[in-house]
């Protein structure tokens, strides 16, 4: 029995295809809408200028305390000190901190620098050339020391580190909290020509110089010091505007020449500041960089791990790396390079010295700038691994000093990067550049203008070569 050839017929249209249409359409954009959210998610703001009024978040000691593990908080209470690094003689007690008179505590920075003492060194071993050396700049704010600590105790591979401070002020209880570090190999360094210890006299503040407002004609017949040397705006050095530079020479000379530790060391340096913070992947990144550089930069002399942003979204940018000119603005927070990269720019040592500005990265610009063959190229993370916690410094200063702000925020991404599984990426790409204006020769800021300020830092180039 044949059967018959089915006949497609077209049925009336019910509208269920255009309530299937519909129905893909509506999900279409929930989708869009769920991924916008979860993107938008991602985007940080820690910018704290607005003062919080409208933000609810706890910003308080307790809640910032509940965001690090317990085993750390001994860096943030100021609990005693590792007892068994009393055994060098290099404190002054632990009774608390009590005031020191100038020739003590002279005795004590020449102790330090004389002695080059690596604490843990028995438990971490030696220094190994590819290991980081990680330098941080010390003054006196230790609430945000506090914090540093705490983030570096909390980065993978820290233990293989060696972690240097460089301070230019003497003080028992910052001693404490350095000296009871425990998760790396740790070395203090001492600036000697502070403020602190040098009050009345250069490179502090002499009586017999110049007051900063006073014009060259009465300068000229007061016959202060330094009458024949203001800046280029007419204004006379502020010893405590000039003591930054002079330290980070100081340091970055010290680091590279005259320590018998890192004598032989080819490795990578990071330079840190008190009031930074660092992510826990932030070596890691560094490595990535490092091994990347020859392939996406052959160029690049500087890698930079963190950025002046008030808002990123780590979704995006995690991974992504930007090579460019190395700006001082934009390029002077977690700078990592080596010594090959030293050499080049001490060997320029006058321009940095004698460029009539007081900051230190202005004046590496201007040595990129004038005096170097292959100048300073940056390869720069788009995703910060390195944050700025500092309210309150040198060149910022606002009416609440307040750190709770910006270190709880600053914690509140890393929270959200570790969530949703941004730090640690697998690898790094580099990003499209936007096209590179040419830098201009810039005008310095001045306070640079006295030539024993030029001949400190010079004279700093040559001590232990």
């Amino acid at each position: 029995m044949m059967r018959g050839r089915r006949i497609p017929i077209a049925l009336p249209n019910t509208g269920a295809l255009s309530r299937r249409r519909h129905t893909l359409y509506i999900r279409s954009a929930i989708i869009v809408f769920i991924l916008f959210a979860f993107l938008q998610f991602h985007v940080i703001n820690y910018d704290s200028s607005d003062g919080g009024s409208s933000d609810s978040t706890n910003y308080s000691t307790a809640a910032i305390l509940q965001m690090v593990p317990p085993v750390f908080h001994k860096y943030l209470t100021g609990k005693a000190r590792n007892a068994t690094h009393a055994q060098n003689g290099t404190h002054f007690g632990s009774d608390g901190p009590r005031t020191a008179n100038i020739s003590e505590i002279l005795r004590m920075i020449h102790r330090y620098n004389e002695l080059q003492t690596v604490l843990n060194e028995d438990i971490y071993g030696p220094l190994q050339n590819d290991s980081v050396i990680i330098v941080v700049q010390v003054h006196k704010r230790i609430t945000y020391l506090r914090h540093l600590i705490v983030s570096l105790a909390q980065a993978r591979d820290i233990s293989r580190t060696l972690l240097v401070f460089s301070h230019d002020h003497y003080d028992d209880e910052i001693n404490d909290l350095v000296q009871s570090i425990d998760f790396c190999k740790v070395m203090q360094i001492f600036y000697p020509f502070s403020i602190q210890t040098h009050p009345s006299e250069f490179p502090g503040a002499d009586p017999g110089d110049c007051p900063r407002d006073i014009k060259k004609e009465q300068a000229l017949l007061r016959k202060c010091n330094n009458a024949l040397h203001p800046d280029l705006y007419g204004h006379y050095r502020e010893a405590k505007f000039t003591q930054t530079k002079h330290h980070w020479w100081w340091k970055a000379n010290r680091v590279f020449d005259q320590l018998e530790v890192t004598k032989y060391h080819t490795g990578m340096v990071v330079f840190l500041e008190e009031d930074h913070y660092v992510a826990e992947d932030f070596l890691y990144i560094l490595e990535l960089m490092f091994r990347k550089s020859q392939d996406l930069c052959p160029k690049c002399n500087i890698l930079s791990l963190g950025t002046y942003l008030k808002t990123f979204n780590y979704y995006t940018y995690n991974k992504k790396v930007e090579v460019t000119p190395w700006v001082s603005s934009k390029h002077n927070m977690g700078m990592a390079f080596n010594r090959t990269t030293w050499y080049e720019v001490m060997r320029c040592g006058r321009h940095f010295c004698e460029y009539d500005d007081y900051n230190w990265d202005w004046s590496l610009q201007h040595v990129s700038q004038q005096c170097l063959k292959q100048k300073l190229h940056v390869m720069v993370v788009k995703g910060p691994r390195v944050f700025h916690i500092g309210e309150c410094g040198v060149h910022h200063k606002k009416s609440n000093c307040e750190s709770n702000q910006v270190i709880s925020k600053v914690q509140q991404v890393l929270k959200v990067a570790r969530g949703s599984q941004q730090l640690f990426p697998r690898s790094i790409s580099l990003t499209q550049t936007s096209v590179i204006k040419k830098t201009k020769l810039r005008k310095g800021n001045g306070g640079w203008g006295d030539q024993r300020d030029h001949q400190l830092c010079f004279n700093m180039t040559l001590v232990g070569r």
